[in-house]
């Protein structure tokens, strides 16, 4: 059972600037979408979906590290790490396993011959979106466990974008669509009492003393 009384007192030392902008941050911040890089080769990739799931209210981002594995780089992610939750995984499997374990499908943003356009995707159902490495793309295993195939129309001699790019597109439509359904998107009341703790412990100096110090007093 979350503390709300030690919540309120660690907010006091807040700016009223930086408890409104949480605040106002954690009413557009939603799980029903997710996002998984599998084996991304460039860092600044991953970074740049990091930072587009930022910006677009999506929580949590799933990074697969079965050949590739790299620290996330600070200066092009701008401080994305330290407001969305990094979910690593060593396999694909694994990722695929825990991700349909918490009632996600598996949506490969790849063409493929079952594909379905980006406008007409389905945004009721709980997605994770898959992309793969630049050059191979995803994995015969997302592929073989796709519950959808999911492509961006494009109509130029370019074939492909990049994974980056892909991520902020697709991000963009879905989470623009949700926010104008019915569906229940938002975290619950306990998930947003959670990332208010996470985030002020990410923000404030001396964080550790301030709490025993508090209970020192009660």
């Amino acid at each position: 059972m979350p503390d709300l009384k030690l919540l309120e007192y660690l907010e006091t030392y807040l700016t009223d600037h930086r408890r409104a902008r949480f605040e106002n941050v954690l009413t557009q911040r939603t799980k029903h979408f997710t996002v998984a890089t599998e084996d991304v080769y460039q860092l600044h990739n991953t970074s740049a979906v990091m930072r587009s799931c930022d910006v677009f209210g999506i929580q949590e981002v799933n990074i697969v590290e079965e050949v590739n594995s790299k620290s996330i780089d600070r200066e092009i992610a701008m401080g994305a790490q330290k407001w969305v939750d990094l979910n690593r995984y060593h396999t694909t499997k694994s990722c695929i396993e825990d991700l349909k374990t918490n009632g996600y499908q598996i949506v490969a943003t790849t063409p493929h011959g079952e594909d379905c356009d980006l406008i007409d995707f389905d945004i009721s159902k709980k997605s994770s979106f898959f992309f793969g490495r630049e050059t191979e793309g995803l994995s015969q295993q997302v592929i073989n466990n796709a519950d959808c195939f999911l492509k961006i129309p494009m109509v130029g001699f370019t074939e492909s974008l990049n994974i980056s790019v892909s991520a902020a597109i697709i991000l963009q439509y879905v989470t623009a669509q949700l926010r104008k359904s019915d569906i229940k998107w938002q975290l619950t009341e306990e998930e947003r009492i959670e990332k208010r703790f996470d985030w002020i412990k990410k923000t404030i100096k001396n964080y550790d003393d301030i709490v025993e110090h508090y209970k020192s007093k009660t």
